[in-house]
């Protein structure tokens, strides 16, 4: 069970993530995972990815007939950059991504691209993109497979020891459950801190500050699933 921390700590100055990709050693005898995509030094993932990102942005913007400066204005991303995106002459970070998809209020998949199916879908582990922070102590996978249902996202994080993650508040309405699988999580949610460890569930409003903190000295790895409030 959570344990609520009464004393508010002091905020950390928010990390910039963005596709990143130097592997991770494996110690001698450690069976290799399946080797996942880590676009950002992966030149063909990195494009792509920049690509679906691009078409997605510039699509959804026109649907809802926003201009660059009308989006810029609701997400606090510079006119400029998003500018960049669309014409995929950069890769955007993971912190930009979520701003703009709040600014267009849809999920964050929606701006990976992926068609809608009412068949089976899998997402193998060689396949998925992993995202990484400037400093390479937080990594996001998304786990959820393209065109899947857009209100439910699966996330798996990992945080090196002393890792920060901070979140802008998600659209109104949205939520999240926390299950820690490995290692101490610190949870802050509206500045109050709770502490979880292996086997501890935490479900909360996320269209609220929030943030993840490994105070530890082990990696912690969790699973985060976002539930968004449907139209």
């Amino acid at each position: 069970m959570a344990r609520k921390t009464k004393t508010p700590t002091s905020r950390e100055p928010p990390e910039e993530s963005r596709p990143n990709s130097p592997a991770r050693d494996q110690t001698a005898g450690e069976k290799k995972r399946p080797r996942t995509n880590t676009a950002a030094g992966d030149d063909i993932g990195a494009a792509e990815l920049a690509g679906r990102v691009a078409e997605q942005l510039r699509n959804l913007r026109r649907d809802r007939r926003l201009s660059l400066d009308d989006l810029s204005a609701r997400s606090g991303v510079s006119r400029a950059a998003l500018s960049q995106i669309e014409g995929r002459r950069t890769n955007p970070t993971l912190a930009v991504l979520w701003k703009i998809a709040v600014g267009l209020e849809v999920p964050f998949h929606d701006l990976l691209g992926g068609k809608r199916t009412n068949g089976v879908l899998m997402l193998r582990a060689g396949d998925a993109t992993v995202l990484r922070s400037a400093d390479g102590r937080t990594e996001s996978r998304l786990l959820s497979p393209g065109g899947a249902e857009t209100t439910v996202e699966v996330y798996e994080l990992r945080l090196a020891p002393k890792a920060v993650h901070k979140s802008d508040p998600h659209p109104l309405g949205t939520s999240e459950t926390v299950v820690v699988l490995t290692g101490a999580l610190k949870l802050e949610v509206e500045s109050v801190q709770y502490d979880l460890g292996p086997g501890d569930t935490a479900f909360f409003r996320a269209d609220v500050h929030h943030a993840y903190l490994n105070r530890g000295t082990r990696e912690t790895r969790f699973l985060d699933v976002i539930h968004y409030q449907r139209s």
